[in-house]
């Protein structure tokens, strides 16, 4: 472990099993917190990072669910709290992207994008909620589209990730914060940052170069921290000055 700073706290991480997700989780575990996370298809590297989470002395607890299945999402919550004896934590970390113009769209990309960037988001704070008392920390993974989108073919999902900023009136008063970080280009198995996409893309970066998993991990931690407990209702941009 390398700090405390998250000791005695409970987090679920959903879409913990790679990239951004399994970074968030290492980070989690590594400050103290015991840390479950969802996985779909990947259950092989969701074996892997709970063990090496294991092998670091830290708790990790990988939850098979579908977070475009809101009632796999609330299963997922209330097995992290029987696993771990209740949740402090919550990440919304799971997203899909597909990009393509609007007139030719697929609905059925569509449908997918909003059960599981919006429904599924949702479906986890709603089955969160009771379980985060005073202290309670929410934190969802957006995305810079949401506020700018340099290119065409981005637009729809861009709105999906813009739409997941919200709730922090009405859970202010219970003492649940919530937060939004929106990463820039960030360096994963699922967007590299060579190629030619990556090419086209790193222009648009003040600081020219992708952001890596670890620094997305590193906001999460601070927003989950107890340090943070006076910031809610706040979208963060975590991009390299993207189109700044």
């Amino acid at each position: 472990m390398t700090t405390a700073n998250l000791a005695g706290r409970r987090a679920l991480v959903t879409g913990g099993s790679r990239g951004i997700g399994a970074e968030i989780v290492r980070r989690l575990a590594a400050e103290g917190a015991a840390v479950a996370f969802t996985y779909g298809a990947s259950a092989a590297e969701a074996e892997k990072l709970a063990a090496e989470v294991a092998g670091g002395g830290g708790t990790a607890v990988a939850i098979h669910a579908d977070s475009a299945d809101p009632q796999q999402v609330a299963s997922a919550i209330d097995d992290t709290v029987s696993n771990l004896g209740g949740l402090d934590i919550l990440v919304n970390n799971a997203g899909v992207a597909y990009l393509g113009d609007i007139e030719s769209y697929p609905m059925e990309e569509f449908d997918r994008l909003v059960a599981v960037n919006i429904r599924g988001v949702f479906a986890a704070i709603q089955r969160a909620v009771p379980h985060l008392g005073t202290g309670g920390r929410i934190v969802t993974i957006g995305s810079i589209n949401g506020d700018r989108v340099p290119r065409p073919g981005v637009a729809v999902y861009a709105m999906t990730k813009a739409a997941v900023a919200g709730l922090a009136r009405d859970l202010g008063p219970r003492g649940i914060t919530v937060n939004v970080i929106q990463p820039g280009p960030t360096a994963t198995d699922m967007n590299p940052e060579a190629g030619d996409f990556a090419d086209a893309v790193r222009p648009y970066i003040a600081l020219g170069h992708y952001g890596h998993p670890r620094d997305i991990a590193s906001a999460v931690s601070y927003l989950a921290g107890r340090e943070a407990g006076f910031i809610t209702g706040t979208t963060w941009n975590v991009d390299g000055g993207f189109g700044a």
